[in-house]
């Protein structure tokens, strides 16, 4: 597989001319690469500097809680108190403490621009991009509501921390959740300014900012007016070190008839006006390609993937199917039968039964790897079982050996494999000669899937083994914005998973098992 490399400018899922083309990074993937000194400097004050800005950020933590119980106490979930000045008070204390707070953790200067709508004005506030838990900086500065899931509240300490700010809960438990939450969303949103502002992160999961992803429907369904507030990190080394840039805080955006008929429509347009301040392109990217990105497969995808643009190709021309195992086995049958012959455009449409169109031709063009307007229908079908089912990969290399084997002794070559391979992981070019030797220990030419089936199970780990070493250029990595796990004081980005929003509502901030959760599950 290969991108193009003339490519036009990309459509949006409803038609619309994008701003930009798409950008070539892989927005979910983020590596960074240290010094000898900076490593040094990481390992000082992890040791030093970090455990007294960990003791006063908890100490902070402490502080806030008995003025968000006593705030909180009598409280009703369902209707909203007036802001008396006592409650003033206590949203201006907590507002400093959260700030001493963060101070301790190494944001030391937060410049924020422009000002911030009221609730009546503006009642939901759209963030992007979404990086980090650390984003939640611009929560504690505000105050504002955010989606969370229910279990939240049950915390010790920062349970009562978060039913301060009013968030609105989401039960997992709960069937109807998704439904009841962008209800109450909307109860509030037409409340008139009565409820504090919702604070959304409609991208749905973290990227890496080099980009604004495709947007989600959960702040644009109640159709009234949004702020988008866009968030920078100018940091050289992307490592949220020391200073951050804060919130901005742009123009109200009030949507058209047009745009409150359509949420879609509504999300897209104000995408162009954050990514427009911010300087990035948008792509068509989404929170299922990030899904794809992460999946748990013996082959994990590299940073220079084409699948990512394929997926986006399928999603737009709705060809994924419901039914993924019947229609896999039956694409794979009838790729088969045609034994490898090439096909062009047209024949490539009839084989899918859709017309030809810009995005089809968009997608025939990453299997036309030598521009002579032919492709090789096997190398979709094994491109849609990765997209498909992402973390079965020896499904999808069964599929691939039985399009790919010979009549007389179910075998494939060498040769075979390296396309097998080099489409399952969506790169132009890749050496398995290593791996094929290993696998093929007496040296025939050829190997059945049987053989390789019972490799893969003794070498679990064979692609980083034999391909990730052998192909140099070739880099794994995880689909999300790397964020700091241990050192506060140096932001170390190391692993964490990807925080996962329902329907771009919210990022969940709220700690489990002793680490920052940012795992909020997917309820659309």
């Amino acid at each position: 597989m290969r991108l193009p490399s003339n490519r036009q400018c990309a459509v949006e899922g409803d038609g619309l001319k994008m701003d930009q083309a798409p950008p070539f990074r892989n927005p979910f993937v983020h590596v960074l690469k240290f010094t000898p000194l900076e490593k040094a400097k990481i390992a000082l004050m992890t040791v030093t500097l970090f455990p007294i800005r960990l003791l006063i950020a908890a100490f902070m933590m402490l502080l806030a809680w008995p003025f968000a119980f006593l705030a909180s106490v009598g409280r009703s979930e369902a209707a909203v108190e007036p802001q008396c000045l006592w409650r003033r008070l206590v949203d201006i204390i907590l507002k400093i403490i959260m700030r001493v707070m963060w101070f301790a953790g190494g944001f030391h200067w937060i410049t924020v621009k422009g000002q911030r709508a009221l609730p009546a004005e503006a009642p939901i506030l759209t963030l992007a991009p979404h990086s980090s838990y650390f984003d939640a900086i611009p929560v504690t500065m505000t105050m504002a509501s955010i989606v969370m899931k229910a279990e939240s509240k049950d915390i010790p300490v920062w349970g009562t921390l978060i039913k301060y700010i009013r968030p609105v809960f989401v039960s997992r438990s709960d069937q109807n959740s998704r439904k009841k939450t962008v209800e109450e969303i909307k109860r509030r949103a037409h409340s008139g300014g009565e409820w504090p502002q919702i604070m959304i992160f409609p991208e749905g999961t973290c990227t890496n900012r080099s980009c604004l992803i495709t947007f989600k429907p959960g702040a644009f369904i109640p159709a009234v007016p949004v702020q988008p507030v866009v968030i920078r990190y100018p940091n050289k080394l992307d490592t949220i070190t020391w200073t951050w840039q804060g919130p901005g805080f742009l123009p109200i955006y009030t949507p058209s008839e047009e745009e409150k008929k359509n949420p879609a429509l509504f999300a897209i347009n104000v995408r162009r006006v954050m990514a427009k301040a911010l300087g990035v392109p948008i792509t068509d990217y989404s929170f299922e390609d990030c899904q794809l990105a992460m999946a748990e497969g013996q082959l994990k995808l590299p940073v220079d993937t084409c699948l990512l643009e394929f997926a986006k190709l399928v999603r737009r021309l709705g060809l994924k199917p419901k039914n993924t195992e019947k229609v896999l086995q039956e694409y794979g049958n009838r790729a088969r039968k045609l034994e490898g012959q090439k096909l062009d455009l047209d024949k490539f449409a009839n084989f899918l039964d859709v017309p030809v169109s810009d995005m089809l031709r968009d997608m025939f063009a990453l299997f036309d790897e030598h521009e002579d307007s032919c492709m090789d229908i096997r190398e979709y079908v094994i491109a849609l079982s990765v997209v498909c089912r992402p973390a079965k990969t020896l499904e999808t290399m069964k599929l691939a050996f039985k399009m790919f084997e010979a009549e007389e002794d179910g075998a494939i070559t060498e040769m075979e494999l390296a396309v097998i391979l080099k489409t399952a992981l969506g790169v132009t070019h890749l050496s398995v000669s290593h791996l094929f030797t290993a696998i093929d220990a007496e040296d025939t030419g050829k190997i059945t899937f049987e053989r390789f089936r019972s490799f893969v199970e003794q070498h679990p780990d064979f692609a980083d083994e034999y391909l990730y070493t052998e192909n140099a250029g070739l880099h794994s990595g995880p689909c999300h914005h790397q964020q700091p796990t241990a050192s506060l004081s140096s932001r170390n980005l190391q692993t964490t998973a990807p925080t996962k929003t329902a329907n771009g509502i919210c990022p969940d901030f709220s700690p489990s098992d002793g680490t920052i959760d940012g795992l909020l599950k997917k309820h659309n």
